[in-house]
């Protein structure tokens, strides 16, 4: 019989509660998925994934999607200077313990791509492969100014239209061929009702992360926490034919390093491709190839 989704808490080394989503039994005999998403994304953007494993009795997979400290339905952290990679890195490695998970297939969006890259240097022995969804070890300046612009910056939205309408203006490049339902279901997965009408999922104080992008200085690159997580194992590129964070460039330099480096391209969409029809086939066919 398919399994439910359900809810996971963990409890972080600073007390601070943790949340994810999970589908698929604990016993299964594939190894399991991690997915982590954006920076100011949920585990929401995961659910068609773990919809169509907890509706598949072939799939036997567990999936776990985490909401990092601070989004969904984790708790905000009062110390905004926590929304930090070495601290989510700490909070990632809490729920593989607390989870009993030696091993699993990482699939990460943008910020839970970096997560995955930096675990490839600090626990490369628990990743059998990873999926970096449009991102690489070389952030395009162009695009971590626009994420800047609007990460946490955005007016509160008086109506699902409006909201959707608010990310239509500063992500109609990124996917030009969006139509009104696909901005509404992104906008769902952005704000969610509340008493006092619409608020994010996200805590807008995660903007502080985001604070030192400087376009006169570049930021540094991840190429050595790359080069571990090829050394540790398989990886899978997905870029977004409009991205303006990862580059074809990139792309191009990440398979020159390792030619096992696996890349498809997203048509009609940018920064960052949705986990969807179009992404899940890829994502679970290229976890069955990383093996047991």
């Amino acid at each position: 019989m398919p399994t439910a989704i359900e809810d996971l808490w963990f409890t972080a080394n600073d007390g601070l509660k943790l949340h994810a989503l999970a589908a698929g039994p604990r016993d299964a005999a594939a190894l399991p998925l991690i997915c982590l998403p954006g920076i100011s994304r949920t585990a929401e953007d995961f659910r068609e994934l773990l919809q169509a494993i907890a509706n598949n009795d072939k799939n036997q997979r567990r999936v776990i999607a985490l909401d990092s400290r601070g989004r969904g339905l984790s708790a905000r952290d009062p110390n905004p200077a926590n929304y930090t990679v070495p601290v989510e890195i700490g909070d990632l490695l809490t729920v593989l313990d607390a989870e009993k998970i030696e091993r699993a297939v990482f699939v990460g969006t943008s910020r839970g791509g970096i997560l995955t890259m930096v675990m490839g240097a600090v626990r490369p022995q628990a990743i059998a492969g990873a999926v970096l969804n449009d991102i690489g070890p070389v952030l395009e300046m162009k695009g971590l100014l626009r994420i800047k612009s609007y990460v946490g910056k955005l007016p509160p939205p008086s109506s699902w239209a409006e909201a959707a309408a608010l990310l239509k203006r500063v992500m109609s490049e990124q996917f030009p061929a969006f139509d009104e339902a696909k901005w509404q279901a992104y906008a769902r997965r952005t704000w969610r009702e509340d008493k006092g009408g619409l608020t994010p999922r996200s805590d807008p104080m995660i903007s502080v992360a985001l604070a030192d992008i400087d376009p006169k200085v570049p930021p540094p690159d991840l190429w050595a926490q790359f080069e571990a997580l090829v050394k540790a194992a398989p990886v899978f590129v997905i870029r977004g034919e409009n991205s303006d964070l990862l580059s074809r460039e990139t792309v191009a330099a990440m398979r020159a390093k390792d030619k096992c480096v696996e890349t498809i391209e997203i048509a009609g969409q940018g920064h960052a491709p949705l986990i969807d029809a179009v992404t899940i086939g890829p994502i679970l066919a290229f976890a069955a190839r990383c093996g047991k």
